[in-house]
């Protein structure tokens, strides 16, 4: 078996390990089962989501058992993490909502099949017949007041105040950690950076109570040069879900990310060889754009199939003058003039939207930007808003 953490580490995902060299030497030696959680806070998973898919798929690719971990008990709390007002809390039925959609949306990356197929657990299942009393006895007794005020994760709620009901949350994700210990084997545990004082938590709680070994490796953050959160748009998070990120919408975020982010992009979500990335990324010039054509093409096939990945580069190419075939709208409309028609193609959601984004410059019709809001549109003509969205509407 080869060590997946070479893997891991080769292509950026590794960023801090607790106990790495003993890790190390027990995914070299064994399957390990290990487990990520993923908070029901929406009824898709979005590209942050994706990214640590990718890892889970690196290390069952390599023999390693996961558990996918969703939060649904978690989720009635809330994770505080990085966030600057308490969460909104949820019912038990739109929680239970989100997760059947989970499962369908990550059946798609993770094999359920064999000797290390995953497994998916809901901590609700054991969180929410919890007693109380006996969890702060148990449990609680661990945990640090002072080491935990002093976590990363709590730092930017400490500012606005920290509710008691939040800070439940690293308790909460420790005892996950300590019940799939018990149930399921499992000695590891995977996610994002911003989770490392959680994650530590579990494996120290594991540690103390069972005084057996557990493990803790987190992954960088998908951000941009900048350090800014990546899979972000005007219209909001880039989602899994086609009906609220279309894939050609999808692809064009892809397609038109900065030439310094591609090739980390290429490394962390992609499983192309590091060979042929780094030959596609070797020249910081316009031919970054193959590179980012190519990135854009194989994460839409991932997410969204072949024929959708080749369907949305197509249209891509259209808008851009390299071929291929522009999304079509048929519409109609009593008055063919631009404002109507950027509503009744819905690409903008009222006149009023539409008028002030001509106002701003943000629409063209064919090659010319549209400066008069009463502007004519003919059937076959290419109406551009901005440089992501291009669509030939066909007037009925």
């Amino acid at each position: 078996m080869s060590n997946v953490m070479d893997t891991l580490r080769a292509r950026g995902f590794v960023k801090q390990t607790v106990y790495e060299e003993d890790l190390y030497r027990l995914l070299g030696e064994k399957s390990v089962t290990f487990y990520t959680g993923f908070d029901p806070t929406a009824d898709s998973l979005h590209v942050g989501h994706f990214m640590q898919l990718i890892a889970m798929k690196h290390m069952q690719d390599a023999g390693h058992k996961p558990i996918i971990l969703i939060g649904g008990g978690t989720a009635m709390i809330g994770d505080p993490t990085g966030k600057t007002d308490m969460r909104k809390m949820m019912t038990r039925e739109t929680i239970d909502y989100h997760v059947e959609c989970f499962k369908k949306q990550m059946s798609k990356f993770i094999s359920f099949e064999g000797a290390n197929g995953a497994v998916i657990v809901n901590n609700a299942d054991w969180l929410l017949k919890l007693n109380y009393m006996d969890f702060i006895r148990e449990v609680g007794v661990h945990f640090s007041v002072n080491e935990m005020l002093r976590a990363k994760c709590f730092e930017t709620r400490l500012e606005r105040g920290l509710s008691f009901l939040e800070f439940n949350y690293m308790p909460m994700q420790g005892y996950d950690f300590l019940h799939l210990y018990k149930n399921y084997g499992c000695e590891l545990e995977l996610g994002g950076d911003d989770q490392w004082s959680n994650i530590l938590a579990g494996a120290n709680l594991i540690r103390v109570k069972e005084k057996k070994p557990a493990y803790a490796m987190t992954f960088t953050l998908l951000t941009t040069s900048e350090g800014k959160k990546m899979g972000k748009t005007e219209k909001g998070a880039v989602w899994l879900d086609e009906s609220k990120t279309s894939p050609y919408e999808f692809y064009q975020y892809w397609r038109n990310i900065d030439d310094a982010d591609t090739g980390k992009c290429l490394k962390l979500l992609t499983f192309l060889p590091l060979a042929e990335i780094n030959k596609l990324t070797e020249h910081m010039d316009e031919r970054m754009n193959v590179a980012k054509e190519v990135l854009a093409y194989e994460l839409t096939k991932l997410v969204h199939g072949e024929k959708n990945a080749e369907e949305a580069q197509s249209q891509a190419r259209a808008a851009f003058g390299g071929g291929g075939n522009l999304p079509e709208k048929q519409i109609t409309v009593d008055n063919a003039t631009v404002i109507p028609v950027l509503v009744a193609a819905g690409i903008c959601a009222s006149n009023g939207e539409a008028r002030r984004l001509i106002q701003q410059g943000g629409v063209s019709l064919n090659e010319s930007k549209v400066t008069d809001i009463n502007a004519p549109v003919k059937s076959g003509d290419v109406i551009h808003k901005g440089k992501k969205v291009h669509v030939k509407v066909i007037l009925n």
